[in-house]
């Protein structure tokens, strides 16, 4: 190991995890005890992490967002592909067959502005899909996967074991990594789960080297919602993804944050339309076939249909808008 490779300070690793503004560019190329229940049954198709996070939505805990992947789960029925998490950047209008693909293409897109052969870092890093893809693009000396949700990290242990990757269990605005000890910090599709998106670019600029680069996705919400059916659905969106009021930040406000942070050269593209708008299609065709989702019970796909109206309102009013960042460490 290299001496400048010496980056992570005191943090939970899961070695011993059980089982061991322009056009988005687009790349060609987890023994349980069994016990008698002594309640009655939950609701068909719905476990004890769906009630806390229906309950978290009334009153949330120092983490929702881990009471919300929690809930999901591995195998959420409305996941573009098994494993991924993320919304994909499509070439076409949201179809089935490009579904995994779109979701690589993704992680491909925010990985090429880091350094090959660098000591890399994956914020919120999710069932691990994406870090596989991060070791081909980038053939990274290491790579470290952090992740606030340790059952994520035991999920997609295949994965991370697959990339090389080292994963770690910490929180973004606290990352458990030593100063100037990175090349490139990538996060897809995370940030806005943050506690604060300025700590965590904070945080970035801390453990980067001088030329390092961070390279992350993003959701932003470019104005507050008007009128009683906006500010419910952004209201509803809100606490069921378990996000904080200070997620709502435009665009502009987000790169002015990463600037504050100390970053230069930041370079934003907007691509909503090749991202969001795509992936509310394919959701939208999901729910609209039965067979589709076989293994979501009725209660759950009508939840689902509720909440895929509310945010194709907030996309169709142009409320919210997906974003990729760049940005360097001077």
């Amino acid at each position: 190991m290299r001496r400048g490779d010496r980056q992570l300070r005191r943090g939970r690793t899961r070695h011993d995890m059980p089982g061991a503004p322009g056009r988005c560019p687009v790349p060609a190329s987890r023994t349980l005890e069994i016990k008698m229940a002594t309640h009655p049954p939950w609701p068909a198709g719905w476990t004890s992490r769906h009630l806390r996070h229906i309950a978290g939505i009334f009153r949330q805990d120092q983490n929702p967002a881990a009471r919300v992947y929690e809930s999901i789960g591995p195998d959420f029925f409305l996941a573009p592909a098994p494993g991924w998490l993320n919304l994909g950047l499509w070439e076409s209008p949201g179809s089935e067959d490009e579904a995994e693909k779109a979701c690589s293409r993704l992680v491909q897109t925010v990985a090429i502005p880091l350094p090959e052969n660098g000591v890399i870092l994956d914020v919120g890093n999710g069932l691990g899909a994406q870090d596989p893809v991060i070791a081909e693009v980038l053939r990274p000396r290491r790579l470290v996967a952090v992740n606030i949700t340790e059952w994520q990290l035991s999920a997609g242990r295949d994965r991370l074991r697959e990339a090389g990757a080292l994963p770690v269990a910490g929180d973004a605005t606290r990352l458990p990594v030593a100063d100037q000890s990175i090349d490139g910090v990538i996060s897809v599709e995370a940030a806005f789960h943050f506690r604060s998106r300025r700590a965590f670019f904070d945080e970035c600029f801390r453990v980067l080297r001088p030329g390092g680069v961070l390279s992350f996705s993003d959701i932003a919400t470019e104005r507050l919602p008007l009128g009683p059916l906006e500010v419910l659905a952004g209201l509803t969106q809100m606490r069921v993804f378990g996000l904080r009021p200070s997620a709502a930040m435009t665009t502009d406000q987000i790169a002015a944050a990463a600037r504050a942070a100390g970053f230069t050269g930041v370079d934003v593209t907007v691509c909503g339309d090749l991202v969001i708008a795509p992936a509310l299609q394919l959701i939208g065709q999901r729910l609209r076939s039965t067979p589709a989702v076989p293994a979501a019970p009725a209660g759950q796909r009508t939840a689902a249909r509720l909440l895929l109206s509310q945010v194709e309102l907030l996309w169709r009013r142009r409320i919210i808008q997906y974003i990729l960042i760049r940005a360097v460490r001077p």
